[in-house]
């Protein structure tokens, strides 16, 4: 069980991730004392979604080529419509995903990030939240949706928007403190 501040976390994004969805998490569990990577599909910087335009960019410390899931504590999963609709698609950041969960390690998704999930498979028979507007999509890969700002399922994390950036970071400390989850592998 290792406390936050001995932590290693890599947050999964692409451009287009939701600008608070990353750098909340980035910066907070920081302050924690938290040692917090970001990668990116090519290790390249990435630009952000700011609400209605494009926002800032972030630098990757490293490619998704590069990652071992077996370096970290937890994986945190930024939304925003357009990062988790790309990653989706690159097989690698999907199955990175599945390496995580089914390592009994923390995954914490936010916003649109849940699609990660159901394209790895993670979401049948799990309680989960979302985005409203991906509700159904969650539902049909077999997800038990609710409406609430914070969702933990056996190390599971998942949140519905910006707004709830402070449970979800709250939650993200509280499940990396508790250690492994035991679950079913997806």
């Amino acid at each position: 069980m290792p406390k936050i501040t001995e932590a290693k976390i890599l947050i999964l994004a692409t451009n287009g991730f939701e600008q608070s969805e990353l750098e909340t998490p980035l910066h907070e569990l920081k302050d924690k004392g938290a040692t917090v990577h970001v990668a990116s599909p090519d290790g390249k910087a990435i630009k952000g979604w700011d609400e209605k335009d494009w926002g800032n960019e972030v630098e990757a410390d490293l490619a998704l080529a590069d990652v071992n899931a077996a370096d970290y504590d937890a994986l945190v999963l930024p939304g925003g419509q357009i990062n988790p609709d790309i990653l989706r698609t690159i097989p690698e950041a999907v199955d990175l995903v599945k390496t995580f969960y089914n390592s009994g390690t923390t995954v914490a998704a936010i916003c649109h990030a849940p699609w990660l999930l159901a394209e790895a498979g993670i979401v049948k028979g799990k309680k989960v939240t979302s985005y409203n507007s991906i509700k159904t999509d969650i539902v049909n890969a077999g997800g038990e949706w609710h409406d609430k700002e914070v969702v933990t399922d056996k190390g599971l994390i998942t949140s519905r928007n910006p707004n709830d950036l402070p449970a979800f970071v709250a939650k993200i400390v509280e499940e990396i403190e508790e250690g492994e989850h035991q679950r079913a592998a997806a």
